[in-house]
């Protein structure tokens, strides 16, 4: 039997803290071990060398919902996400610019992890604020 509608919703405030937190290992416990990326390489791995990445150059990033959707076990979300760089990001070196991007994802759970993840690119958005 699948979740309640309010119990994907607190998995999913759960998820956003554990981001916010910027607790990796948390944040590993949300994820499948082979969660499939549109676009993305796959992995739990590679979700969180990713995550790594943008809260080394983005130390005091923070993610705000916007809107969620839940269906089933699928998850619509509209996120923004801002922090001022201070160190290397995808090459580019610190430029202490603040960023603020919005962000759309399409979630699947099963036994409460994502399994498959869709979305826009941030780091596409955040190269484009940083010139």
């Amino acid at each position: 039997m699948g979740r309640e509608t309010w119990e994907t919703r607190d998995w999913f405030a759960d998820f956003l803290d554990a981001q916010n937190r910027h607790d990796l290992e948390a944040v590993r416990g949300f994820l499948d071990p082979g969660v499939r990326r549109a676009h993305r390489p796959a992995g739990a791995e590679a979700w969180i060398a990713e995550t790594a990445e943008l809260l080394h150059a983005f130390p005091d990033w923070q993610w705000k919902r916007i809107q969620l959707i839940v269906e089933d076990d699928r998850l619509a979300v509209h996120l923004r996400g801002s922090g001022m760089q201070t160190g290397v990001f995808q090459h580019v070196p610190a430029t202490r610019r603040r960023v603020n991007i919005a962000a759309f994802a399409m979630y699947r759970l099963e036994r409460g992890r994502i399994v498959e993840a869709s979305g826009t690119d941030d780091a596409e958005q955040i190269r484009a604020q940083l010139g």
